[in-house]
């Protein structure tokens, strides 16, 4: 017999170690398409204001600009850090919060600033190709809200400690506590 054969390996890979955790307890599929579409609105429109070269009111401009280049920026690390395990080693235990309270932030910052654009630009075809793709990133935010509060409701309870979902959302996690709970109760009436 062959040492080979006697000696096997005492590790077994790991199916489960996956980088991305989509869905996840914080990020479900639509939410992370969601997130992807917002960092890319994001780019686009900052690029399109960068390529700018002249403007008759340089501050509506560079508001946008700021708004555009720090949602494409903080969107991307938010949407790194909760599609991934990297959210486990930062010490903030409040990702719902934060995820609600920024995208709230960020929808109507991009709104004013898309906005104020609109109103105060020379009309080239560059200034409003940016306008038009930061009302597009501003519509996305608003749509992550909408699917945010229909999922997992407002994160901001009174005292209520959050529970783990495992990725599924609140109403069908109830829905299945309530079956199980008929079931045991029925078990115990029979067994009476």
């Amino acid at each position: 017999m062959a040492a080979e054969e006697v000696y096997s390996p005492t590790t077994v890979p790991n199916p489960n170690a996956v980088c991305c955790l989509v869905p996840s307890q914080y990020l479900d599929r639509v939410r992370f398409i969601v997130k992807v579409l917002e960092v890319l609105l994001s780019l686009v429109a900052f690029i399109l204001e960068e390529v700018v070269s002249v403007c008759i009111n340089c501050t509506a401009l560079e508001f946008f600009e700021f708004v555009s280049c720090t949602s494409f920026l903080f969107t991307t690390l938010l949407l790194i850090l909760l599609s991934t395990t990297l959210h486990r080693r930062v010490a903030i235990t409040c990702w719902s919060s934060l995820d609600f309270a920024y995208t709230f932030l960020i929808a109507i910052f991009f709104f004013i600033a898309s906005t104020t654009f609109a109103a105060i630009n020379g009309g080239t075809s560059l200034e409003k190709s940016a306008v038009a793709f930061g009302f597009l990133a501003s519509f996305a935010f608003m749509v992550d809200l909408f699917l945010f509060w229909r999922t997992y409701q407002l994160p901001f309870g009174k005292g209520k400690k959050a529970q783990p979902t495992n990725g599924i959302p609140p109403a069908e996690r109830d829905q299945e506590a309530q079956a199980e709970t008929t079931k045991l109760n029925r078990d115990a009436t029979v067994v009476e």
